[in-house]
């Protein structure tokens, strides 16, 4: 069951306070490329959770790390995600799918002439 603690705008809002906390806007919390190098940080613990078979909850404590730092770097970048997320979600829908080595793609890929 949805709470409101569910909802994009309360997530964001927690992010938020995170960020203000700690004050990232003033001391390079927020600045683009070191929340890049964050974020394949916590790619290579989330690869690392997958190939070591470590258990669901570990997968989503990383993974809930990677939203987290999306989420933050929306706020640092001031580029307003959840209208990007549902435009793009709209583009994703009208995609069809393709079988590549034996895997579904929904992707923008086009054969080679």
């Amino acid at each position: 069951m949805a709470t409101d603690d569910d909802s994009w705008d309360a997530m964001m809002g927690a992010v938020q306070a995170f960020h203000d906390k700690h004050d990232f806007r003033n001391t390079g919390g927020e600045d683009l490329a070191y929340r890049v190098a964050l974020m394949a940080e916590e790619l290579g613990e989330i690869s690392a959770c997958v190939t070591k078979g470590k258990d669901r909850e570990a997968l989503a404590e990383e993974l809930a790390d990677l939203l987290i730092l999306v989420m933050g770097t929306d706020i640092a970048a001031r580029l307003g995600l959840k209208d990007a997320f549902w435009s793009k979600m709209h583009k994703l829908m009208q995609r069809d799918a393709r079988m590549i080595n034996g895997r579904i793609r929904v992707s923008e890929f086009r054969d080679a002439d």
